[in-house]
């Protein structure tokens, strides 16, 4: 029953992920398609969810890893790709866990698996 549950659960998370993305303008939403698809194959663990109506993915313990938004969001010139405390970005005493994306090419794909497999340890 548990397991049922939680699987509906991320199926349902999973449904308002892509509705959050499929709501962004244009530009936006065809990078997030994109964002979705490498997140869930670099880290299946992680379930899809939104949160403050951001496409965002959380761990087992439900809390949230990483997450981006569109420009649109904040009338910011740039979507927005970043990590939250959760995830294990940690290097030294200073860090980046936020990234301006106005392209998606095969270069910044594959930064973006090697810091989602990170942020996952």
């Amino acid at each position: 029953m548990a397991a049922a549950k939680k699987a509906l659960e991320k199926e349902d998370g999973e449904s308002e992920a892509l509705a959050a993305i499929n709501a962004m303008p244009k530009e936006y939403s065809a990078i997030g398609k994109r964002l979705h698809s490498l997140i869930k194959a670099s880290a299946p663990e992680l379930s899809p969810k939104t949160w403050y109506g951001m496409p965002a993915y959380a761990n087992k313990e439900g809390k949230i890893v990483c997450f981006f938004r569109g420009g649109d969001k904040f009338k910011e010139r740039y979507m927005t790709l970043g990590f939250n405390d959760s995830a294990k970005l940690d290097e030294g005493n200073f860090w980046p866990i936020a990234y301006a994306l106005t392209k998606l090419t095969l270069t910044e794909e594959a930064k973006i698996k090697a810091l989602v497999k990170k942020a996952t340890g």
